[in-house]
């Protein structure tokens, strides 16, 4: 199991380049990344956004890229040919307006003018780069997903913790269950006979007055879908990618205890019942955070 919140950083420092990637989640329905990079990484950014889907399903990441380049590399001087000419036609038009000037024009004067020569890096080296960049990805990757699956485990332990309480809260409603409507045969018998005081009481009528109330009230189905989606909750608690499952689960446990708290004419049952409620709600708001 692996919670969605966790941090991981990565770094990279080799051949002049350092390089760092830090990747931080917290909950969200669907996966969403971003990426916040120099502007030398754009072209590889649905790379990276795949990298980082390989390892995240559900949950909102932000990944940050920074990096320092110390390499010495090899340049290539550009020449703009339409920029040089412009100078030497300007230096002529000069030369010919006030020729009592010197000319001192040479071409070290004209290479030394702006934008005639510019340096350009040499191609293929960002492909080292983009390198750097795939292994300090990789190993903050790696740290955060080792950081969300210890959270994971605590998750797992706090909901399996809380999944006892329910299946105690579930036993102590079917153990009362059966004496709800015994109860409230004696309740109607009590109250016909303090109403028709010496009058003879239809006993055949009260049966059938109970038993209607008895098949009303009767959660036997609820226990029974209640105890089936504990035994597989702990199921899926063993299970690593296993957000959704659990938060439809937790739905199915909701609808349960709310019938049986619409069912039920019992103040036992009914507190019961809400403590129940209670745990699962508490059990649901951890599930948000599972991915």
């Amino acid at each position: 199991m692996f919670s969605m919140t966790g941090y991981g950083k990565g770094e990279y420092r080799q051949g002049g380049i350092e390089l760092t990637a830090e990747i931080k989640t917290v909950n969200n329905r669907y996966l969403d990344v971003s990426v916040k990079s120099p502007r030398i990484f754009s072209a590889h950014e649905d790379e990276i956004r795949s990298a980082v889907r390989e390892k995240l399903t559900r949950g909102h990441a932000d990944l940050f890229i920074s990096f320092v380049d110390k390499r010495e590399r090899s340049k290539d001087l550009y020449i703009d040919e339409g920029a040089a000419a412009g100078y030497v036609d300007a230096a002529i038009r000069l030369s010919s307006l006030f020729p009592q000037l010197p000319n001192d024009f040479t071409l070290c004067a004209l290479m030394r003018s702006a934008d005639v020569l510019r340096q350009e890096e040499t191609p293929g080296e960002d492909e080292e780069l983009f390198g750097a960049l795939k292994s300090a990805l990789a190993a903050a990757l790696e740290n955060l997903n080792r950081m969300r699956e210890k959270e994971g485990e605590k998750l797992a332990a706090d909901m399996l913790s809380r999944m006892d309480k329910i299946e105690k809260l579930v036993e102590e409603i079917a153990a009362r269950a059966p004496l709800v409507a015994e109860n409230y045969r004696v309740k109607m018998s009590e109250r016909i006979r303090e109403v028709l005081e010496g009058v003879e009481i239809d006993e055949g009528r009260i049966l059938a007055e109970v038993a209607v109330f008895a098949d009303k009230s009767n959660i036997d189905e609820e226990l029974t879908r209640l105890r089936s989606h504990i035994a597989q909750f702990r199921s899926i608690c063993s299970e690593e990618r296993v957000g959704r499952k659990l938060d439809f689960l937790v739905q199915e446990f909701n609808r349960e205890a709310n019938t049986i708290c619409s069912k039920s004419n019992d103040i036992a049952v009914t507190n019961a019942a809400l403590a129940l409620k209670n745990e699962i709600e508490k059990v649901r708001e951890q599930v948000q955070n599972v991915e």
